[in-house]
């Protein structure tokens, strides 16, 4: 009872495309993945940022030698 097999998959996905429609998911789906994508450009420029800034420091702290 506690395992759904492929059949009851299907049937809520035929559920849920009928209910929503495909043009609403594919809408939901494209901004998902545009989400995500700007998550990942987020974390990708905090960690890009970080090297520079101690870079810039590190040329400060000579400059003032």
């Amino acid at each position: 009872m506690g395992s759904f097999s492929i059949w009851h998959w299907l049937i809520v996905l035929v559920v849920v495309v009928l209910v929503f429609g495909t043009k609403k998911l594919a809408n939901v789906g494209s901004d998902l993945g545009k989400a995500v994508k700007g998550f990942k450009d987020g974390v990708n420029g905090a960690d890009s940022s970080a090297p520079q800034q101690v870079q810039n420091q590190t040329v400060e702290n000579k400059e003032k030698s």
